[in-house]
């Protein structure tokens, strides 16, 4: 099993450009986009914050899911 992000999916779905969103976040651009393509196999607690609070996110399992 894996924890899977569904940022992109989100961000896709609320036309959202991955690059915008990062600097409006402070977050290198490099980050969002291997978040977005699951890259990542840890997950910086201050990336997440900011990126929930952003997105208006209160229920992680609306940004993260496990997959087999």
């Amino acid at each position: 099993m894996r924890l899977y992000i569904k940022l992109e999916e989100i961000l896709d779905s609320r036309n959202i450009p991955k690059m915008k969103f990062a600097d409006k976040i402070g977050i290198r651009r490099n980050v969002i986009s291997e978040l977005c393509s699951n890259q990542r196999t840890s997950f910086n607690r201050e990336h997440v914050a900011k990126i929930a609070k952003e997105l208006d996110i209160t229920d992680m399992n609306e940004l993260f899911e496990i997959r087999e």
